[in-house]
């Protein structure tokens, strides 16, 4: 790692609908291919990174249920698109010569690893991607919390959440053009204000085991590299003094 950058092993979480591009629906080649670049140039650095990839370009279990499908049913089926995300990102990074593995909490073999916690700290350390897929494996939990764990396990020094927008928002800038950004915030803060960044469990166990979470725009260029150089734009939430 050079000693331009503070993080040593980070986590980055990018939602489903960041691989949509500017389509509705499903995976954006491009998009990956672009994201997927930002992560090799991360990688170039020494950092060694791990990814958990949302399932919302393809199913989200929340609005099945919503429809009338059994909850547990319809987050299985978002877990599996999950996996199809964390396919798609490892096929673009292969073909960028990075090296990289996807993990399921739900077993697959034949198309990727179970998630074994220390094979996977092990990926890590001979400097490949790992690519988180499947969630926690349990329903009624967010790829969010998932990230949060999937950090804590791998014992990463930075959560970083790639969205649409350049950190937290009082409001949804889009809609709220007036909005406040934030520059740092506490746990607390984004949880006594209910701050739509990640939901209450993820923020809480990244809390509970000190791990900071930088949110930044994962759409603009050199961005990743950027923040964990602590020269990008991005929001800061951390426990306070």
């Amino acid at each position: 790692m050079t000693s331009k950058n503070r993080y040593a092993r980070v986590l980055l979480k990018v939602s489903g609908e960041a691989l949509m591009g500017d389509g509705q629906y499903g995976i954006d080649l491009v998009t990956v291919d672009r994201i997927a670049d930002e992560v090799r140039s991360v990688t170039a650095l020494g950092v060694e990174v791990c990814l958990v990839i949302g399932g919302g370009n393809i199913f989200r279990g929340l609005q099945g249920a919503a429809k009338g499908m059994e909850r547990a049913t319809a987050d299985y089926m978002g877990m599996l698109a999950t996996v199809m995300n964390a396919l798609a990102m490892q096929n673009a990074l292969e073909r960028q010569n990075v090296d990289t593995r996807v993990v399921s909490a739900i077993p697959m073999t034949t198309i990727c690893e179970p998630y074994i916690r220390r094979r996977a700290i092990r990926h890590l350390e001979k400097k490949r991607v790992v690519i988180f897929a499947a969630g926690t494996g349990n329903p009624f939990f967010t790829t969010d919390t998932a990230a949060a764990l999937r950090a804590t396990e791998m014992g990463c020094n930075a959560l970083l959440k790639g969205t649409q927008v350049d950190g937290v928002y009082s409001a949804d800038p889009k809609l709220v053009p007036d909005a406040e950004r934030y520059e740092t915030l506490t746990y607390m803060d984004v949880l006594a204000n209910d701050l739509k960044v990640m939901d209450a469990s993820a923020i809480s166990l990244a809390r509970e085991n000190r791990i900071p979470i930088l949110v930044f725009s994962i759409h603009q260029p050199g961005s990743f590299a950027a923040v964990l150089s602590g020269a990008g734009r991005c929001t800061i939430i951390a426990e306070g003094e």
